[in-house]
């Protein structure tokens, strides 16, 4: 009996302690938030100068990417101009269902998404390729070469690039022409048949674009340690062995980030160089929703229209974003967030 009553009075002495323990936790924990809080405000009053370095960044992203995104309504609205965005009538998805409906519409989604696999395919390695070769290369003047050549097209503006294949290319004067005439051939005009417009801009921006691209991985490359190099050397690896086993691992992290952005752009190519290369020979290849918004909106004064085109692109390339990165956050654990 008397044990019975040692056990109650001992379960109420614990359950008075922890009613003791949770008060005063409750009493600490706005303490603790407002020690946190001093504790950020410090961290930002400290670092002041690298906050106001970033400070220009992000006026940008708010003035021209965020502030912007009011005038998406348009793609809702019949948008007259001496009505304004506000005054102009709403007519709901109606420049939608226009699209959908198009003649136009399968053409330009073949066209880009097979645009943007194609540079994909092909633009995405070869920088990866050029970094690993040009970390292995041991003389130092050799890679400076290398690493000069390949970037200069950087800095060249699409017109002169796309003036250069003009003028390579042409069936007259080109020099690409005449070696197929010296060889017995017929001349191209490669600028106006359909079958070569997606080569010659993909080959066009692995060229331009495969140096400048190279450049992050072969930040990542300095990285790798040196040790596993020396290691693997002791246990017989040879370059291969090496850059198989040990530097692509170590700049997967890079690739993969690199990956899922270029995937979460991959609708999103620029109309500046295919309008360029465009023309009416070889416009069943070349239009693509971005020439198209040019053409509507633009040139054809469709301003809702050409919103609603271009706000059901971006949307796809969003849900590309996310896609890919949910996959990659499964499968390998790197993501964007």
């Amino acid at each position: 009996m008397q044990d019975g009553f040692t056990c109650t009075a001992r379960i109420k002495e614990g359950i008075l302690v922890s009613n003791i323990k949770v008060s005063a936790l409750a009493h600490v924990a706005p303490e603790v938030k407002r020690g946190s809080k001093k504790l950020k405000w410090s961290r930002i009053t400290r670092n002041w100068q690298l906050y106001l370095l970033i400070l220009p960044v992000i006026a940008y992203y708010v003035l021209f990417h965020y502030v912007p995104m009011y005038g998406i309504q348009i793609a809702f609205k019949d948008f007259i101009a001496t009505k304004g965005i506000t005054g102009s009538p709403w007519v709901g998805t109606e420049h939608f269902e226009r699209f959908f409906h198009s003649y136009f519409f399968w053409r330009l989604i073949k066209n880009t998404l097979g645009l943007g696999l194609y540079s994909l395919a092909l633009g995405f390695p070869i920088p990866i390729i050029l970094a690993l070769l040009m970390n292995e290369a041991k003389s130092a003047k050799f890679k400076k070469f290398v690493q000069t050549v390949t970037y200069a097209p950087h800095f060249l503006s699409t017109v002169v690039v796309v003036g250069m294949m003009m003028i390579f290319l042409s069936p007259r004067y080109g020099i690409a022409n005449h070696f197929i005439t010296m060889f017995g051939g017929s001349p191209i005009n490669f600028m106006a048949e359909p079958a070569w417009f997606k080569s010659l801009y993909v080959l066009s921006d692995v060229w331009q674009t495969m140096g400048w691209s190279s450049i992050i991985y072969l930040a990542a490359l300095a990285g790798v340690d040196h040790q596993l190099h020396e290691a693997a050397r002791v246990d017989g690896a040879g370059r291969i062995r090496r850059i198989w086993h040990i530097n692509l691992p170590g700049i997967r992290p890079t690739i993969i980030i690199l990956l899922i952005l270029n995937i979460g752009s991959i609708m999103g190519i620029g109309f500046e160089k295919v309008l360029l290369m465009q023309n009416n020979l070889n416009m069943d290849t070349s239009d693509i929703i971005a020439t198209y918004v040019y053409r509507a909106g633009i040139q054809g004064a469709e301003y809702s229209f050409s919103a609603a085109i271009g706000l059901f692109n971006s949307v796809i390339n969003f849900i590309l974003l996310i896609t890919v990165n949910w996959v990659s956050k499964r499968m390998s654990e790197t993501s964007l967030w």
